[in-house]
């Protein structure tokens, strides 16, 4: 197996602090958009703003919840299972990767979701995991069998013979 210059646990941290500032503001955009149409149930009411967390209740904060991990699902889902990168990944110039060196597919991108939920699960244990591993493996890397490499390090050479490779 070829070996890689793996992505660090802080390089990795703020690629996906960068990615949880886009779901966010995408998030707050529904909602957002979503207080403005005339169907819903806080559409013109001047006292909103005043009464806002007096008026919500356990629907409206489960419905949100709901709709907030719908878009984190489809946000790393899609950018991994597509490119291999997120935003955050890209201006980090880091990539996901199967161990075997292939990209991901959108399964094993899904699985790798399912993986945050139980790497945040107890303290974020699972995330902290990659500072510690000798591959920088998380436990959602692990249970996706994933590794976080370098872009730079991604890059084709050139052989002898002229031929490219990886």
């Amino acid at each position: 197996m070829r070996e890689y210059r793996y992505g660090g646990f802080w390089r990795r941290g703020v690629a996906l602090f960068i990615d949880t500032l886009i779901i966010n503001f995408i998030f707050y955009l529904l909602v957002l958009l979503e207080l403005q149409l005339p169907v819903s149930p806080y559409a013109d009411r001047p006292d909103l703003p005043a009464a806002f967390w007096g008026q919500v209740g356990g629907p409206f904060i489960m419905g949100h919840f709901a709709i907030f991990t719908l878009i984190s699902l489809a946000y790393f889902t899609y950018f991994h299972g597509a490119i291999g990168q997120t935003p955050g990944k890209i201006l980090l110039k880091l990539k996901v990767i199967r161990k075997t060196g292939k990209d991901l597919t959108y399964g094993i991108a899904f699985l790798r979701w399912l993986g945050y939920i139980l790497s945040g699960t107890v303290f974020y244990l699972g995330f902290l995991w990659a500072a510690f591993d000798s591959r920088k493996q998380g436990w959602h890397d692990k249970i996706a069998g994933t590794l976080v490499v370098r872009t730079s390090d991604r890059q084709p050479r050139a052989s002898s013979d002229g031929a490219y490779s990886w």
